[in-house]
């Protein structure tokens, strides 16, 4: 319907059909809520003020339109986030006008007069949401329910019933008009409660005439007539039938984004991760996206039509790949055109992230823009929201193996190939989990809270590998020989050493970071100042029998034939990653070993060896130019000058795409005039 260069989010159609409100996101210019004439394709803003808006929805007349502005966050900034709330604006233009403050999800009654809307966030929000009405000049405000686990309300065209999702299942009642709070939820007994939703539904919403319930699960459209729930109606059936577990398709591809050209690396130091490999001279010749040859420099012929690039006195080694990786994706709103966290770990290096704990929603839309070629990230998968075990409003039941088949469908669903199963409390719901994922092909990655006899059981029911490090210290040859007969991983994140004092304050206490050119060009300095310039400070025999005391266990691990990973846990983007392999040698990790750690093995954590963590003819073309040796050095490992991922290279330093394109980056939210943060960069003697 639109074709614009901003980004366009939350459609919704007028009572009559014939116009369509959305709102927009430009890095540069911001928000802005659209109205589009669907006949003459004619558009009008109707904010007349940049800003974060959010989630429009039409009158029953189609005059007004409700909507939410939202008070700033780390991917959009703050600027002009004063004063979030709820507002309306006549549909013809007009001033906008705030009717509460608080709330989202706004959507007006049956009868225009006043708005509903709820309080609580969505995921990883309150416990209890609670949703309620007000009049549209901001008087009269009624609190209606009280959902504990509830995620999102939706209630319906004629205000007669309401349905909502609960720990991920969907369900509807009557919308009870007894004029008191009262509380609603699965269990509830004081009016009829039905389930629509087998495993999962989001984006809930009701036909015209409220006689239907609507709602998506990944890539497929389920729907529910009110009849077939409730045996009471007028046409009900005679016996409730089972729910659909299948929907109708929605066929959407795209084409996967590939650079088109040659480039010619030559007279590089080559890492190649295939075992041991290092050509001490090498070539690489990369096409599209794929490695197309390499090898000695005397034995590779250059095609005359390849841009070359010299690397002498440097190294080229595997993209650095983050299997533990939180990458800011909690959140549940608006996409940024240039997202900082991915453009941080792609300026140091790291092309593949692997996040264990995220919002599905936002993770996953962000990992299939990369791959068409409409964002710029490192390559990025996730567990997506984790099977958690303890409480919250995100927590996965799991008592029986469908109960774990269900969450684990919900997760692939959205394009999950992984699923984190943190702190389920009994070994036997872990178990299920395991056997769902058998049965799924999932990989299960799992964290245990910190307790090792959690950890252990983990590792002997054969989970894919264990999140964060065994929080026991030294570890003796009862647990190396005992994990070493298994394939377990583990991916230890020095850097939130568990059993000891975090890796991250060794970094802050024994470097300068807020110096750090590179990192402050991708990082809000507020993220940077705050926990650099106002560090702790201890004596190094703590650090000595903190993280680095686990590192001497992993290597002992190592040793044993256990494979160690790369996670940097998302402490400090892109830099992070660097420090989780320095820790990893001050364990006695040799270098070789370490990086390995940053690659290969993430690679085979992930299933993905075959394509990425190695260099070799065939491979994808992801890889990084090292200004030094990180054999000789592993320090020397942060000085990357280019930064190739998918066969797209770019400048590190810069993050402007170079090689066969010239396409320079724009700015962040916290570069931009009036951000509050874009003041000029100062050097170490003050000046500008």
């Amino acid at each position: 319907l639109t074709k614009a260069p901003h980004f366009e989010f939350e459609p919704t159609f007028n009572p009559a059909g014939t116009k369509l409100a959305y709102v927009s996101w430009d890095d540069t210019e911001l928000g802005a809520v659209h109205l589009r004439d669907l006949a003459s394709g004619s558009e009008q803003k109707l904010t007349t003020e940049p800003g974060i808006y959010r989630t429009p929805a039409f009158s029953p007349d189609g005059k007004m339109i409700v909507y939410r502005k939202d008070d700033g966050n780390g991917h959009q900034g703050y600027v002009h986030c004063t004063e979030p709330g709820l507002y309306i604006v006549p549909s013809a233009g007009g001033e906008a006008e705030l009717v509460t403050p608080k709330g989202e999800y706004p959507v007006f009654s049956a009868d225009g007069e006043r708005i509903f809307f709820q309080t609580g966030g969505f995921l990883f929000g309150s416990l209890t949401k609670g949703f309620y009405s007000i009049k549209t000049n901001g008087s009269d405000e009624k609190k209606h329910f009280d959902g504990k686990y509830a995620q999102r309300f939706s209630i319906s065209p004629d205000n007669n019933w309401i349905a909502w999702s609960e720990l991920y299942k969907v369900y509807i009642a009557p919308f009870p008009k007894t004029g008191k709070t009262m509380g609603i939820n699965a269990s509830t007994k004081a009016v009829p409660v039905a389930q629509v939703a087998k495993d999962a539904g989001i984006n809930i919403h009701w036909s015209p005439d409220s006689k239907r319930l609507y709602w998506t699960l990944g890539n497929e459209y389920y729907s529910d007539e009110l009849t077939e729930r409730f045996s009471f109606l007028e046409g009900a059936a005679d016996s409730i039938p089972p729910m659909d577990s299948l929907g109708m398709s929605i066929p959407l591809t795209l084409p996967m984004d590939q650079p088109e050209g040659l480039l010619a690396f030559t007279n590089a130091r080559l890492i190649t991760m295939e075992g041991d490999e290092v050509i001490a001279n090498g070539t690489i010749i990369v096409e599209g996206n794929t490695i197309k040859t390499l090898g000695a420099s005397d034995q590779v012929r250059v095609p005359r039509n390849a841009k070359v690039i010299d690397c002498s006195g440097k190294t080229i080694m595997p993209g650095i790949i983050d299997v533990h990786g939180h990458l800011g994706d909690f959140r549940y709103g608006l996409s940024p055109q240039q997202n900082w966290f991915y453009y941080a770990n792609l300026a140091y290096g790291v092309t593949t992230a692997h996040d264990p704990s995220s919002n599905s929603e936002m993770i996953f839309s962000h990992s299939e823009m990369i791959k068409a070629g409409h964002a710029v990230g490192p390559r990025l998968y996730s567990t997506g929201t984790i099977i958690y075990g303890a409480d919250g409003d995100f927590k996965a039941v799991i008592n029986n193996l469908e109960d774990a088949r269900s969450a684990l469908r919900r997760t692939k669903a959205y394009g999950a190939f992984s699923v984190k199963s943190y702190n389920q409390p009994r070994r036997e719901q872990r178990q299920m989990v395991m056997q769902a994922a058998r049965e799924l092909d999932l990989l299960v990655v799992p964290e245990g809270g910190s307790f090792f006899f959690h950890n252990m059981s983990m590792v002997a029911d054969g989970h894919t590998g264990v999140e964060h490090n065994i929080p026991v210290a030294p570890l003796f040859k009862d647990v190396t020989t005992f994990w070493g007969a298994t394939k377990a991983h583990n991916t230890p994140t020095l850097i939130v050493n568990y059993g000891g004092v975090n890796g991250e304050y060794y970094w802050y206490q024994h470097t300068n970071v807020w110096e750090k050119d590179r990192l402050l060009s991708f990082t809000p300095r507020p993220v940077v100042d705050s926990r650099s310039r106002h560090r702790t400070m201890i004596p190094d025999e703590e650090y000595e029998n903190g993280h680095i005391l686990t590192s001497k266990s992993l290597k002992k691990l190592t040793d044993a034939g256990v494979a160690i990973n790369l996670g940097a846990h998302g402490q400090l983007q892109g830099l992070g990653a660097h420090w989780e392999l320095w820790m990893l040698e001050q364990g006695g990790m040799s270098n070789m070993e370490a990086l390995q750690a940053a690659t290969i093995n993430g690679a085979r954590y992930l299933g993905m060896d075959s394509e990425i963590g190695s260099l070799k003819t065939g491979k994808l073309a992801d890889l990084i130019v090292i200004d030094g040796n990180p054999l000789d050095d592993i320090r020397q490992s942060e000085k990357v000058q280019y930064t190739m991922v998918n066969g797209r290279l770019y400048d590190a330093a810069t993050m402007n795409e170079v090689g066969n394109y010239n396409r320079p980056r724009s700015k962040f939210y916290f570069e931009q005039d009036g951000s509050g943060n874009a003041w000029p960069m100062m050097t170490t003697n003050g000046s500008a």
